[in-house]
Protein backbone atom coordinates (compact mmCIF):
# COMPACT_ATOMS: atom_id res chain seq x y z
CA UNK A 1 0.00 0.00 0.00
CA UNK A 2 1.49 3.56 -1.00
CA UNK A 3 2.28 6.35 1.84
CA UNK A 4 -0.47 8.49 0.74
CA UNK A 5 -3.33 6.07 1.59
CA UNK A 6 -3.48 5.45 5.34
CA UNK A 7 -2.99 1.75 6.14
CA UNK A 8 -5.56 0.90 8.08
CA UNK A 9 -8.13 3.35 7.14
CA UNK A 10 -10.10 4.57 10.51
CA UNK A 11 -13.22 3.43 8.30
CA UNK A 12 -13.34 1.11 5.07
CA UNK A 13 -16.68 1.28 3.44
CA UNK A 14 -17.90 -1.52 1.15
CA UNK A 15 -20.36 0.46 -1.96
CA UNK A 16 -20.80 4.16 -2.88
CA UNK A 17 -24.42 4.31 -2.40
CA UNK A 18 -26.82 6.54 -0.40
CA UNK A 19 -25.85 4.75 2.91
CA UNK A 20 -21.65 4.32 1.90
CA UNK A 21 -21.04 8.17 1.06
CA UNK A 22 -23.39 9.21 3.51
CA UNK A 23 -20.91 7.16 6.10
CA UNK A 24 -17.91 8.67 4.38
CA UNK A 25 -19.11 12.41 4.44
CA UNK A 26 -19.74 12.25 7.86
CA UNK A 27 -17.14 9.78 8.98
CA UNK A 28 -14.30 12.53 7.40
CA UNK A 29 -16.67 15.39 8.74
CA UNK A 30 -15.38 13.71 12.15
CA UNK A 31 -11.66 13.73 11.30
CA UNK A 32 -11.29 10.09 10.72
CA UNK A 33 -9.39 8.89 7.49
CA UNK A 34 -12.05 7.39 5.12
CA UNK A 35 -11.62 4.95 2.04
CA UNK A 36 -14.86 3.92 -0.17
CA UNK A 37 -14.80 1.21 -2.46
CA UNK A 38 -16.97 1.47 -5.28
CA UNK A 39 -16.86 -0.91 -8.65
CA UNK A 40 -19.45 1.41 -10.44
CA UNK A 41 -20.10 4.99 -9.88
CA UNK A 42 -20.54 7.18 -6.49
CA UNK A 43 -23.91 7.59 -5.93
CA UNK A 44 -25.22 4.08 -6.60
CA UNK A 45 -28.34 2.78 -7.43
CA UNK A 46 -30.52 5.66 -6.31
CA UNK A 47 -28.33 8.29 -8.22
CA UNK A 48 -27.61 6.31 -11.46
CA UNK A 49 -30.79 4.18 -11.81
CA UNK A 50 -32.95 4.43 -9.15
CA UNK A 51 -34.58 6.89 -7.37
CA UNK A 52 -33.10 9.82 -9.21
CA UNK A 53 -33.53 9.27 -13.00
CA UNK A 54 -37.30 7.84 -12.07
CA UNK A 55 -37.88 10.71 -10.27
CA UNK A 56 -36.95 12.68 -13.37
CA UNK A 57 -38.88 10.67 -15.54
CA UNK A 58 -42.53 10.86 -13.14
CA UNK A 59 -41.78 15.04 -13.56
CA UNK A 60 -41.42 14.77 -17.48
CA UNK A 61 -45.02 12.62 -17.30
CA UNK A 62 -46.21 15.83 -14.71
CA UNK A 63 -45.73 17.84 -17.47
CA UNK A 64 -46.95 15.44 -20.11
CA UNK A 65 -50.10 15.48 -18.37
CA UNK A 66 -50.60 19.18 -17.41
CA UNK A 67 -50.18 19.63 -20.98
CA UNK A 68 -52.59 17.49 -22.13
CA UNK A 69 -55.07 18.70 -19.88
CA UNK A 70 -54.62 22.33 -19.90
CA UNK A 71 -57.71 23.61 -21.66
CA UNK A 72 -59.78 22.48 -18.77
CA UNK A 73 -58.52 25.73 -17.05
CA UNK A 74 -58.54 27.91 -19.73
CA UNK A 75 -54.84 27.28 -21.00
CA UNK A 76 -55.11 26.00 -24.58
CA UNK A 77 -52.26 23.86 -24.89
CA UNK A 78 -51.56 20.08 -26.24
CA UNK A 79 -49.25 17.45 -26.10
CA UNK A 80 -47.35 16.94 -29.29
CA UNK A 81 -45.27 14.28 -28.64
CA UNK A 82 -43.02 12.25 -26.16
CA UNK A 83 -39.62 12.71 -27.63
CA UNK A 84 -37.88 10.15 -25.68
CA UNK A 85 -33.92 11.01 -26.84
CA UNK A 86 -34.41 14.30 -25.08
CA UNK A 87 -36.50 13.32 -21.96
CA UNK A 88 -33.47 10.61 -21.21
CA UNK A 89 -30.91 13.80 -21.95
CA UNK A 90 -32.92 15.83 -19.38
CA UNK A 91 -33.27 12.49 -17.14
CA UNK A 92 -29.58 12.26 -17.74
CA UNK A 93 -28.37 15.73 -17.20
CA UNK A 94 -30.15 15.90 -13.53
CA UNK A 95 -28.39 12.78 -12.76
CA UNK A 96 -25.10 14.14 -14.02
CA UNK A 97 -25.10 17.36 -12.36
CA UNK A 98 -25.60 15.51 -8.82
CA UNK A 99 -23.14 12.94 -9.56
CA UNK A 100 -20.48 15.73 -10.64
CA UNK A 101 -21.44 17.49 -6.82
CA UNK A 102 -21.46 14.71 -5.19
CA UNK A 103 -17.41 13.91 -6.29
CA UNK A 104 -16.57 17.21 -5.56
CA UNK A 105 -17.88 16.36 -2.19
CA UNK A 106 -15.93 13.70 -1.96
CA UNK A 107 -12.44 15.17 -2.86
CA UNK A 108 -13.27 18.03 -1.00
CA UNK A 109 -13.84 16.12 2.31
CA UNK A 110 -10.24 14.08 1.62
CA UNK A 111 -12.11 10.78 0.98
CA UNK A 112 -10.06 8.14 -0.41
CA UNK A 113 -11.84 6.47 -3.31
CA UNK A 114 -10.76 3.09 -4.56
CA UNK A 115 -12.42 1.65 -7.84
CA UNK A 116 -13.04 -1.84 -8.19
CA UNK A 117 -15.15 -4.53 -7.69
CA UNK A 118 -14.30 -5.45 -3.52
CA UNK A 119 -15.07 -8.26 -1.45
CA UNK A 120 -14.52 -9.28 2.84
CA UNK A 121 -11.68 -11.12 2.62
CA UNK A 122 -10.94 -10.77 7.02
CA UNK A 123 -12.70 -9.11 9.59
CA UNK A 124 -10.70 -5.76 9.37
CA UNK A 125 -9.63 -6.33 5.52
CA UNK A 126 -11.78 -5.82 1.88
CA UNK A 127 -9.67 -6.97 -1.10
CA UNK A 128 -9.96 -4.89 -4.48
CA UNK A 129 -8.23 -5.90 -7.71
CA UNK A 130 -5.86 -8.14 -5.78
CA UNK A 131 -4.82 -5.20 -3.02
CA UNK A 132 -5.99 -5.60 0.35
CA UNK A 133 -7.04 -2.51 2.16
CA UNK A 134 -8.02 -2.60 5.95
CA UNK A 135 -9.49 -0.41 8.33
CA UNK A 136 -10.15 -0.34 12.10
CA UNK A 137 -13.69 -0.15 10.80
CA UNK A 138 -15.72 -1.57 8.25
CA UNK A 139 -19.37 -0.60 6.73
CA UNK A 140 -20.69 -2.84 4.26
CA UNK A 141 -23.13 -1.10 2.24
CA UNK A 142 -23.61 -3.09 -0.95
CA UNK A 143 -26.43 -2.37 -1.89
CA UNK A 144 -29.56 -4.15 -4.12
CA UNK A 145 -30.20 -5.15 -7.41
CA UNK A 146 -34.05 -5.83 -8.85
CA UNK A 147 -35.05 -9.16 -8.70
CA UNK A 148 -37.17 -11.72 -10.53
CA UNK A 149 -39.14 -14.68 -10.63
CA UNK A 150 -37.58 -18.06 -10.43
CA UNK A 151 -37.09 -18.72 -14.26
CA UNK A 152 -38.41 -15.76 -15.43
CA UNK A 153 -35.40 -14.79 -17.57
CA UNK A 154 -34.66 -10.92 -17.85
CA UNK A 155 -33.50 -9.55 -21.44
CA UNK A 156 -35.66 -8.85 -24.71
CA UNK A 157 -39.20 -7.43 -24.06
CA UNK A 158 -39.08 -8.40 -20.39
CA UNK A 159 -37.04 -6.19 -18.60
CA UNK A 160 -36.50 -4.38 -15.18
CA UNK A 161 -36.37 -1.22 -13.92
CA UNK A 162 -32.39 -1.07 -14.95
CA UNK A 163 -33.90 -1.36 -18.68
CA UNK A 164 -36.48 0.31 -18.77
CA UNK A 165 -34.65 3.59 -17.86
CA UNK A 166 -33.14 3.63 -21.09
CA UNK A 167 -35.91 3.00 -23.17
CA UNK A 168 -35.62 5.09 -26.44
CA UNK A 169 -39.15 4.97 -27.32
CA UNK A 170 -42.71 5.10 -25.67
CA UNK A 171 -44.18 1.12 -25.54
CA UNK A 172 -47.73 1.24 -26.26
CA UNK A 173 -48.63 -1.09 -24.13
CA UNK A 174 -47.10 -2.64 -21.10
CA UNK A 175 -47.74 -5.23 -18.57
CA UNK A 176 -46.59 -4.31 -15.48
CA UNK A 177 -45.51 -7.12 -12.87
CA UNK A 178 -45.76 -6.27 -9.16
CA UNK A 179 -48.47 -3.35 -7.58
CA UNK A 180 -45.69 -2.08 -5.39
CA UNK A 181 -43.75 1.21 -5.27
CA UNK A 182 -41.91 0.70 -8.35
CA UNK A 183 -44.57 -0.92 -10.53
CA UNK A 184 -46.82 1.92 -9.89
CA UNK A 185 -44.75 4.79 -9.99
CA UNK A 186 -43.41 3.30 -13.86
CA UNK A 187 -47.16 2.70 -14.70
CA UNK A 188 -48.17 6.04 -13.80
CA UNK A 189 -45.32 7.14 -16.41
CA UNK A 190 -46.21 5.32 -19.00
CA UNK A 191 -49.78 6.11 -18.93
CA UNK A 192 -48.90 10.03 -18.26
CA UNK A 193 -46.42 9.40 -21.53
CA UNK A 194 -49.53 7.32 -23.47
CA UNK A 195 -49.22 3.52 -23.24
CA UNK A 196 -51.34 1.30 -22.47
CA UNK A 197 -51.00 -0.66 -18.93
CA UNK A 198 -51.89 -3.38 -17.05
CA UNK A 199 -50.65 -4.01 -13.44
CA UNK A 200 -50.53 -7.95 -12.16
CA UNK A 201 -50.39 -7.60 -8.64
CA UNK A 202 -50.54 -11.10 -6.98
CA UNK A 203 -51.64 -9.93 -3.48
CA UNK A 204 -55.20 -8.17 -2.86
CA UNK A 205 -54.33 -5.07 -3.31
CA UNK A 206 -51.58 -2.51 -5.15
CA UNK A 207 -49.39 -1.05 -2.93
CA UNK A 208 -49.96 -3.65 -0.20
CA UNK A 209 -47.51 -2.16 2.39
CA UNK A 210 -49.61 0.75 2.62
CA UNK A 211 -52.76 1.46 4.55
CA UNK A 212 -55.59 -0.24 2.93
CA UNK A 213 -57.25 2.84 2.69
CA UNK A 214 -54.39 4.31 0.79
CA UNK A 215 -54.54 0.93 -1.37
CA UNK A 216 -58.16 1.56 -1.86
CA UNK A 217 -57.65 5.20 -2.82
CA UNK A 218 -55.10 4.44 -5.69
CA UNK A 219 -57.06 1.98 -7.27
CA UNK A 220 -59.49 4.40 -7.56
CA UNK A 221 -57.43 6.84 -8.84
CA UNK A 222 -55.98 4.55 -11.26
CA UNK A 223 -59.02 3.08 -12.45
CA UNK A 224 -60.24 6.93 -13.17
CA UNK A 225 -56.90 7.27 -15.51
CA UNK A 226 -57.34 4.18 -17.46
CA UNK A 227 -54.77 2.30 -15.60
CA UNK A 228 -55.92 -0.98 -15.75
CA UNK A 229 -54.69 -3.45 -13.17
CA UNK A 230 -55.45 -7.18 -11.92
CA UNK A 231 -54.78 -8.25 -7.97
CA UNK A 232 -55.08 -11.45 -6.35
CA UNK A 233 -53.45 -13.35 -9.33
CA UNK A 234 -50.50 -14.88 -9.87
CA UNK A 235 -48.05 -15.00 -12.71
CA UNK A 236 -47.41 -18.03 -14.49
CA UNK A 237 -45.17 -17.77 -17.49
CA UNK A 238 -44.23 -15.38 -20.12
CA UNK A 239 -43.51 -15.87 -24.15
CA UNK A 240 -41.73 -13.49 -26.38
CA UNK A 241 -43.11 -13.05 -29.50
CA UNK A 242 -41.80 -10.94 -32.52
CA UNK A 243 -44.86 -8.42 -31.84
CA UNK A 244 -44.60 -8.06 -28.06
CA UNK A 245 -45.04 -10.34 -25.16
CA UNK A 246 -47.70 -12.49 -24.05
CA UNK A 247 -48.07 -13.24 -20.08
CA UNK A 248 -50.52 -16.40 -18.64
CA UNK A 249 -51.67 -16.04 -15.37
CA UNK A 250 -52.32 -19.04 -12.67
CA UNK A 251 -56.06 -18.25 -12.87
CA UNK A 252 -55.66 -18.71 -17.03
CA UNK A 253 -56.25 -15.46 -18.10
CA UNK A 254 -53.69 -14.12 -21.16
CA UNK A 255 -52.74 -10.59 -21.63
CA UNK A 256 -50.38 -9.47 -23.98
CA UNK A 257 -48.26 -6.24 -24.27
CA UNK A 258 -45.02 -4.59 -26.19
CA UNK A 259 -42.97 -5.48 -23.17
CA UNK A 260 -43.48 -7.11 -19.45
CA UNK A 261 -42.08 -4.83 -16.56
CA UNK A 262 -40.61 -6.84 -13.97
CA UNK A 263 -41.22 -5.20 -10.41
CA UNK A 264 -41.42 -7.84 -8.16
CA UNK A 265 -39.33 -6.25 -4.99
CA UNK A 266 -35.22 -5.87 -4.65
CA UNK A 267 -32.91 -8.44 -3.44
CA UNK A 268 -29.84 -7.60 -1.24
CA UNK A 269 -26.61 -7.16 -3.12
CA UNK A 270 -24.73 -9.56 -1.17
CA UNK A 271 -23.52 -13.18 -2.89
CA UNK A 272 -19.59 -13.15 -3.36
CA UNK A 273 -18.65 -10.59 -1.57
CA UNK A 274 -16.91 -12.58 1.46
CA UNK A 275 -19.47 -12.25 3.92
CA UNK A 276 -20.68 -15.27 5.19
CA UNK A 277 -17.25 -16.93 5.23
CA UNK A 278 -16.33 -13.96 7.53
CA UNK A 279 -18.90 -15.18 10.08
CA UNK A 280 -21.47 -12.41 9.19
CA UNK A 281 -24.82 -13.63 10.28
CA UNK A 282 -27.16 -13.80 7.44
CA UNK A 283 -30.44 -14.40 6.63
CA UNK A 284 -32.30 -14.98 3.13
CA UNK A 285 -29.09 -12.66 1.54
CA UNK A 286 -29.49 -10.02 3.89
CA UNK A 287 -26.86 -8.73 7.09
CA UNK A 288 -28.15 -9.30 10.62
CA UNK A 289 -27.47 -6.29 13.21
CA UNK A 290 -27.82 -5.06 15.86
CA UNK A 291 -30.16 -2.01 16.22
CA UNK A 292 -27.02 -0.32 16.56
CA UNK A 293 -26.24 -1.10 12.78
CA UNK A 294 -23.24 -4.06 14.17
CA UNK A 295 -23.21 -7.36 12.66
CA UNK A 296 -22.03 -8.70 15.88
CA UNK A 297 -18.72 -9.46 14.10
CA UNK A 298 -14.87 -7.61 14.71
CA UNK A 299 -16.02 -3.92 14.23
CA UNK A 300 -18.05 -4.56 10.94
CA UNK A 301 -21.03 -2.33 10.54
CA UNK A 302 -23.76 -2.84 7.61
CA UNK A 303 -26.14 0.07 6.06
CA UNK A 304 -29.08 0.73 3.70
CA UNK A 305 -30.85 -2.49 1.36
CA UNK A 306 -28.51 -5.12 2.67
CA UNK A 307 -30.32 -4.73 5.79
CA UNK A 308 -33.60 -6.06 6.39
CA UNK A 309 -36.50 -3.36 6.69
CA UNK A 310 -37.49 -0.40 4.22
CA UNK A 311 -35.50 -0.20 1.25
CA UNK A 312 -35.35 3.26 0.70
CA UNK A 313 -32.44 5.58 -0.29
CA UNK A 314 -32.73 8.26 2.44
CA UNK A 315 -32.73 5.11 5.43
CA UNK A 316 -30.32 4.21 4.00
CA UNK A 317 -28.22 7.95 4.15
CA UNK A 318 -29.32 8.23 7.39
CA UNK A 319 -28.04 4.77 8.82
CA UNK A 320 -24.61 5.81 6.86
CA UNK A 321 -24.26 8.72 8.92
CA UNK A 322 -25.46 7.22 12.26
CA UNK A 323 -22.90 4.61 12.06
CA UNK A 324 -20.19 7.24 11.16
CA UNK A 325 -21.15 8.59 14.20
CA UNK A 326 -21.09 5.46 16.13
CA UNK A 327 -17.22 4.92 14.74
CA UNK A 328 -16.70 8.16 16.40
CA UNK A 329 -18.27 7.32 19.83
CA UNK A 330 -20.90 10.18 19.25
CA UNK A 331 -22.87 7.43 20.77
CA UNK A 332 -26.55 8.36 18.29
CA UNK A 333 -29.86 7.53 19.49
CA UNK A 334 -31.27 4.34 17.48
CA UNK A 335 -33.01 4.83 14.09
CA UNK A 336 -36.75 3.85 14.55
CA UNK A 337 -37.79 1.97 11.76
CA UNK A 338 -41.66 3.02 12.12
CA UNK A 339 -40.47 7.12 11.87
CA UNK A 340 -38.93 6.28 8.30
CA UNK A 341 -41.06 8.64 6.04
CA UNK A 342 -42.36 6.61 2.84
CA UNK A 343 -43.19 8.62 -0.29
CA UNK A 344 -44.30 6.77 -3.43
CA UNK A 345 -44.44 9.29 -6.26
CA UNK A 346 -47.23 8.26 -8.77
CA UNK A 347 -49.99 9.89 -9.48
CA UNK A 348 -51.38 10.91 -7.14
CA UNK A 349 -48.77 10.65 -4.51
CA UNK A 350 -48.79 8.71 -1.35
CA UNK A 351 -46.71 9.50 1.24
CA UNK A 352 -47.17 7.69 5.19
CA UNK A 353 -45.34 7.31 8.30
CA UNK A 354 -46.13 5.43 11.64
CA UNK A 355 -48.08 2.58 11.80
CA UNK A 356 -51.33 1.46 9.95
CA UNK A 357 -54.44 1.46 10.89
CA UNK A 358 -53.92 -2.58 10.78
CA UNK A 359 -50.67 -2.42 12.35
CA UNK A 360 -51.66 0.12 15.50
CA UNK A 361 -54.81 -2.40 16.57
CA UNK A 362 -52.49 -5.38 16.09
CA UNK A 363 -49.63 -3.79 18.95
CA UNK A 364 -52.25 -1.70 21.04
CA UNK A 365 -55.25 -3.32 20.64
CA UNK A 366 -58.76 -2.33 17.98
CA UNK A 367 -60.10 -0.46 20.81
CA UNK A 368 -57.18 1.31 21.88
CA UNK A 369 -57.14 2.70 18.45
CA UNK A 370 -59.29 5.70 16.62
CA UNK A 371 -58.57 7.42 13.06
CA UNK A 372 -60.14 10.40 11.23
CA UNK A 373 -60.07 10.67 7.49
CA UNK A 374 -60.11 14.50 5.90
CA UNK A 375 -60.92 14.28 2.55
CA UNK A 376 -58.65 17.24 0.38
CA UNK A 377 -62.08 18.25 -1.25
CA UNK A 378 -62.35 20.93 1.39
CA UNK A 379 -59.07 21.81 1.23
CA UNK A 380 -58.57 24.95 -1.11
CA UNK A 381 -54.99 24.45 -2.75
CA UNK A 382 -56.28 20.66 -3.53
CA UNK A 383 -59.25 22.06 -5.60
CA UNK A 384 -56.73 24.36 -7.78
CA UNK A 385 -54.50 21.19 -8.38
CA UNK A 386 -57.56 19.39 -9.51
CA UNK A 387 -56.43 16.65 -6.92
CA UNK A 388 -58.86 13.95 -4.99
CA UNK A 389 -57.35 12.66 -1.93
CA UNK A 390 -57.16 12.30 1.93
CA UNK A 391 -55.19 12.57 4.41
CA UNK A 392 -55.47 9.46 7.63
CA UNK A 393 -54.29 10.17 10.81
CA UNK A 394 -54.27 7.12 13.45
CA UNK A 395 -53.50 7.26 16.73
CA UNK A 396 -53.95 5.79 20.43
CA UNK A 397 -57.08 6.77 22.13
CA UNK A 398 -56.02 9.49 24.35
CA UNK A 399 -52.90 9.22 23.00
CA UNK A 400 -50.06 9.96 21.04
CA UNK A 401 -50.03 10.19 16.79
CA UNK A 402 -48.95 6.77 15.58
CA UNK A 403 -49.45 6.94 12.35
CA UNK A 404 -50.29 9.39 9.33
CA UNK A 405 -51.08 8.25 5.62
CA UNK A 406 -51.67 10.14 3.00
CA UNK A 407 -53.00 10.74 -0.85
CA UNK A 408 -53.20 13.42 -3.46
CA UNK A 409 -51.17 15.12 -6.29
CA UNK A 410 -47.70 16.68 -4.49
CA UNK A 411 -48.60 15.37 -1.56
CA UNK A 412 -45.40 13.93 -0.92
CA UNK A 413 -44.45 17.66 0.22
CA UNK A 414 -46.29 17.14 3.68
CA UNK A 415 -44.53 13.78 4.98
CA UNK A 416 -41.74 16.08 6.67
CA UNK A 417 -44.32 17.77 8.96
CA UNK A 418 -45.57 13.92 9.32
CA UNK A 419 -43.16 12.61 10.28
CA UNK A 420 -42.21 15.14 13.19
CA UNK A 421 -45.77 14.73 14.77
CA UNK A 422 -45.59 10.58 14.42
CA UNK A 423 -41.77 10.94 15.47
CA UNK A 424 -42.60 13.39 18.42
CA UNK A 425 -45.64 11.60 19.92
CA UNK A 426 -47.35 14.17 19.07
CA UNK A 427 -51.42 14.18 20.28
CA UNK A 428 -54.08 15.69 17.82
CA UNK A 429 -54.83 19.20 20.28
CA UNK A 430 -50.95 19.69 19.72
CA UNK A 431 -50.80 19.90 16.32
CA UNK A 432 -54.38 21.56 15.96
CA UNK A 433 -53.42 24.44 17.87
CA UNK A 434 -50.31 24.94 15.83
CA UNK A 435 -51.26 27.61 12.27
CA UNK A 436 -51.12 26.37 8.55
CA UNK A 437 -50.89 28.52 6.13
CA UNK A 438 -53.72 29.52 3.28
CA UNK A 439 -54.29 28.08 0.81
CA UNK A 440 -51.53 25.25 1.02
CA UNK A 441 -52.22 21.44 1.60
CA UNK A 442 -50.31 21.45 4.36
CA UNK A 443 -53.89 23.15 5.73
CA UNK A 444 -55.21 19.41 5.11
CA UNK A 445 -53.16 18.13 7.99
CA UNK A 446 -54.01 20.71 10.17
CA UNK A 447 -57.35 20.26 9.49
CA UNK A 448 -57.17 16.36 10.47
CA UNK A 449 -56.07 17.24 13.23
CA UNK A 450 -58.53 19.46 14.14
CA UNK A 451 -61.18 17.18 13.20
CA UNK A 452 -59.24 14.53 15.70
CA UNK A 453 -59.20 16.94 18.45
CA UNK A 454 -63.24 17.31 18.49
CA UNK A 455 -62.80 20.50 16.46
CA UNK A 456 -63.55 19.88 12.61
CA UNK A 457 -63.73 23.24 10.30
CA UNK A 458 -63.69 22.29 6.98
CA UNK A 459 -65.42 18.55 7.86
CA UNK A 460 -68.34 17.83 8.58
CA UNK A 461 -68.34 16.13 12.29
Amino acid sequence: MTDSIPDPFDVLILGGGSGGYAAALRASQLGLSVGLVEEDKLGGTCLHIGCIPTKALLHAAEVADTAREGSAIGVHTSLGAIDMAAVNAYKQGVVDRLFKGLQGLASSRGVTMIPGHGALVGPDAVEVNGIRYHGRNIVLASGSYPKSLPGLEIGGRVMTSDQALALDHVPSSVIVLGGGVIGVEFASVWKSFGSKVHIIEALSHLVPNEDESLSKGLERAFRKRGIDFTTGARFQGVEQTDAGVRVSLEDGTILEADLLFVAVGRGPRTEGLGYEAQGIRMERGFVLTDERLHTGIASIFAVGDIVPGLQLAHRGFQQGIFVAEEIAGLSPAPIVEAHIPRVTYCDPEIGSVGLTEAEAAEKHGADAVVTVDYNLGGNGKSQILGTAGFIKIVRVVDGPIVGIHMLGARIGEQIGEAQLIVSWEAHPEDVASLIHAHPTQNEALGEAHLALAGKPLHAHS
